[in-house]
Order: C-alpha cells, then sequence, then structure tokens
C-alpha cells in the first residue's frame, strides 16, 4: 500500500468514529444513501435477486447503525473464465471503446469492442446476379442413382469372389486397437476463477462499495495482487485497491467509491430530465 493511500484511510478511519451516520435522505441531491436507504436498497436486490443475501459478519467488526443480521451484502461463486489481460487483447483488435445510445452525450460505453456494421455485413451476401451454375454439376435424380442404366452395365457380386476374400483372414481386421488417453497440455487448461462479491455500507462516502474475494480453480483463496490480474490495467491499483475489509478477515480488492456518488448523481438527473422519478429500491 502506497504512503497517500496509508495516509487517506488513516483519516478516513478517523473521520468515522467522530462522525455519525447519515440519517437524512440525500439520495437526489447528491446521490448518496442513508443507511436507512442502504438497507431498503438491499432489500430489493435480494427480494429480486436470490443469488445474493444479507450476512452478519465477524461479531467483532459489525457496525452498530446497521441490523447485526444486516451488516454487508454477498453473492457467491460467480465464475471469472478468463484474465483481465486476453479480454483486453481482443477489446482493442475489436475497435476499442464505443460510444452506444449517443443522445446528448448520455450514451454507454460497448463493453466487447465495436459492433458490426450492417453495412458489412450485406456487402458480404452474394448477389444472385452473379451466381454462376455449372451445367455439368447439375444431374437428374434417375441418373444420379443409376436408374435406367443398361443391366450389362451393373456389376456382378460374382465377380468379387475370392477364396480368401474372408474377413477372418483380412490383416486389417484383425490388428488390435487402442484408444490412447493423452492428458493434454498445461497451458489449453481452463483456469476458472470464482469470486465472492460482497456489498458494504461506506460510512465516509455515503454510499455502497464494492469488495471482491478470489478462488483458484481449487478453491483456494487467491492472493489480493493476484486478483488484480482479473482487473483491467487502466483500474489495478487505481480504482481497484488493496484494503482491509470492513467485516471480513486479511485485505481483499474493492471498487473505490470516491466516484460513486457523482456518477449517481448524473443517472438522477438524467432520469428526472426525462421525467422518472428515481427511487433508491428501484
Amino acid at each position: 500500500m502506497v504512503l497517500s493511500q496509508r495516509i487517506h484511510e488513516a483519516f478516513k478511519g478517523t473521520v468515522e468514529r467522530i462522525t455519525g451516520p447519515r440519517t437524512v435522505s440525500a439520495f437526489k441531491e447528491k446521490g448518496v444513501l442513508s443507511v436507512s436507504e442502504f438497507i431498503l436498497a438491499g432489500d430489493n436486490l435480494v427480494s429480486k435477486c436470490p443469488t445474493w443475501s444479507w450476512e452478519s459478519g465477524e461479531p467483532s467488526k459489525r457496525k452498530s447503525y446497521l441490523p447485526p443480521e444486516k451488516q454487508y451484502l454477498i453473492t457467491r461463486n460467480v465464475p471469472c473464465l478468463r484474465r483481465a489481460a486476453s479480454v483486453e487483447e481482443e477489446y482493442e483488435a475489436a475497435g476499442g471503446e464505443v460510444l452506444l445510445d449517443n443522445e446528448e452525450n448520455d450514451g454507454w460505453l460497448a463493453t466487447h469492442g465495436k459492433p458490426k456494421d450492417k453495412s458489412d455485413v450485406e456487402e458480404n451476401l452474394p448477389s444472385m446476379e452473379t451466381l454462376e451454375i455449372r451445367q455439368n454439376a447439375v444431374r437428374s435424380i434417375p441418373s444420379y442413382f443409376g436408374v435406367g442404366e443398361d443391366e450389362e452395365d451393373i456389376p456382378d457380386m460374382a465377380d468379387y469372389e475370392e477364396a480368401d476374400n474372408h474377413v477372418e483372414t483380412d490383416a486389417a481386421t484383425l490388428q488390435p486397437t487402442y484408444l490412447v488417453a493423452q492428458e493434454p497440455d498445461d497451458d489449453n487448461i481452463l483456469r476458472t476463477r470464482t469470486y465472492d462479491v460482497s456489498i458494504t455500507y461506506d460510512k465516509y462516502y455515503q454510499t455502497p462499495r464494492v469488495w471482491l474475494t478470489g478462488y483458484d480453480e481449487s478453491r483456494m483463496l487467491l492472493q489480493p495482487e493476484l486478483v488484480l490480474e482479473d482487473v483491467s490495467q487502466d483500474h489495478a491499483h487505481k480504482t481497484v485497491t488493496i484494503e482491509d475489509h470492513p467485516h471480513l478477515p486479511g485485505k481483499h480488492a474493492s471498487v473505490h467509491p470516491c466516484r460513486h456518488g457523482a456518477v449517481m448523481k448524473k443517472i438522477i438527473d438524467v432520469l428526472m430530465s426525462r421525467g422518472v422519478e428515481p427511487e433508491v429500491d428501484k
């Protein structure tokens, strides 16, 4: 952990100890959540997505401003099939970032490169005007199956009868055959990692905070630095950092929430401009 991050964490911890949690809603004004709004949003997530559940965490780390049985949210065994580096290579090769639904500059970025243009697909379609049919390839059904040919052209099976033409004496059939199993190359094995994703309430930023706990293909706990292999290099050690989990032992990867409120405020403004009333549990 770099010095600046340590100083920030120390300052953040001090502020959290001497200030109380937010009790008044400022969701529409600032994009932040009060404790009751966080619980309301969590209840809605659990009811609509059964893979998520509330957890109580370690008793020594429980926050007094949260219900004992609703300290944080978690979903387990989320698969991660590939490392971020391999995905980034394909992403860049496909055209990089593409803005979708770019109405009033409020669109979203495509996550898997440039989509194919419809005109490109149409150019590859063959034209019926240029389609050539070879005359010698067109044959009638009777001629294909030999119907109507002279009987003298039909071979006699007696011509193929030979004294030693038996299956028992065919050397090829007497050769023993075995299916030999070969272990695949280690590089071709798909290393599937799984993640437990948890959401906590960040008292300092007054927003939800996402945490990642990784496991390898043998369900062994990943070191936090290995978790960053599944994070794009633009975000590793910047947006995603390694810090102490507020409810679990050890260090975990976390998506830093410093911009969460500002981003939510922009989304809320867009919804309200379209006549939609934003709610924390929607």
